[in-house]
């Protein structure tokens, strides 16, 4: 039997499955794994782990932007590797509070941190269209308040592009992800991110997990996959999720953060051998209280 969510926060448990099959056996192989949500003020992990086949060691650490990346080498030969990341976290939602900075106060802030600094340079990934400057400029125009802005900027951006699986790649750009008008998390975070920095509005790449039900049922495990939005800093940092138009709510769980998806992808390595691999990917979420 389910029951529907109680009041306050949700409590979420995510298995992130990957699995390669080689053609053949390959002598080596070394991989970092950014699937671990950490704790935040608006979520506490209860409990994570990261299981792999053919065991092997794992060293954890937290990378320059502050994602937990679990790395590992597995250098026997193997014709499959398999990379299992099990979480529970308590999450609670993350409401837009607009602080009322002015465009001046905004500029001056965002000069005197790395952390912004950096989040306000154009990257391959992020830079916008000429279409998507014209956009943001037009809508900060209409806004004394930077925060604001962001909202409608990212708003527009989602109301303009239709999320179609398989219309883009893991490697497309925002350019290629707007002249098509389809794409997905992943491109219209970068999206809009470009428009934002374009506008002078440090903005982020931001990596976790979704639960696809907007009333989830206690107990009842779903398919899901990794899912990507945005932070935006106009005096702090807020969330904004542009493919669904919403706020960050207690079904988003974050894992990463960056620059965009070259900073935070779920895994990434390399392998000794002249075998092809074959990729396969399964999420399940299950709301647990």
């Amino acid at each position: 039997m389910t029951v529907r969510q109680a009041q306050g926060p949700s409590r979420l448990r995510i298995e992130h499955e990957t699995g390669f099959a080689y053609e053949g056996a390959v002598s080596a192989s070394y991989n970092e794994a950014r699937m671990l949500p950490g704790t935040t003020d608006s979520q506490f992990v209860l409990s994570s782990s990261l299981e792999i086949d053919p065991a092997t060691a794992i060293s954890s650490y937290v990378d320059y932007f502050g994602t937990r990346v679990s790395s590992f080498d597995v250098l026997s030969p193997h014709e499959g590797l398999t990379i299992i990341a099990r979480s529970l976290v308590e999450v609670r939602p993350r409401p837009i509070e607009h602080t009322g900075i002015s465009w001046d106060r905004l500029a001056l802030e965002a000069e005197r941190g790395i952390e912004t600094v950096e989040q306000l340079t154009q990257s391959d990934r992020t830079k916008p269209h000429p279409e998507v400057v014209d956009i943001a400029r037009s809508i900060a125009s209409r806004h004394d308040d930077p925060g604001r802005a962001a909202h409608d900027i990212c708003l527009a951006i989602g109301d303009a592009v239709e999320y179609v699986y398989g219309v883009t790649g893991v490697h497309s750009t925002a350019k290629e992800a707007w002249a098509a008008r389809k794409g997905v998390c992943q491109d219209m975070a970068h999206i809009a991110i470009g428009a934002l920095r374009a506008v002078g509005i440090p903005a982020r790449y931001v990596s976790g997990y979704l639960h696809p039900r907007k009333n989830p049922e206690v107990g009842t495990p779903v398919s899901g996959e990794s899912h990507a939005w945005v932070e935006w800093f106009s005096g702090e940092w807020t969330g904004f999720d542009p493919t669904n138009n919403a706020e960050i709510g207690d079904r988003h769980v974050l894992v990463g953060r960056g620059r965009d998806y070259n900073d935070v992808p779920p895994l990434r390595g390399v392998y000794a051998g002249s075998y092809k691999s074959r990729l396969t990917v399964a999420v399940t979420i299950t709301r647990e209280a």
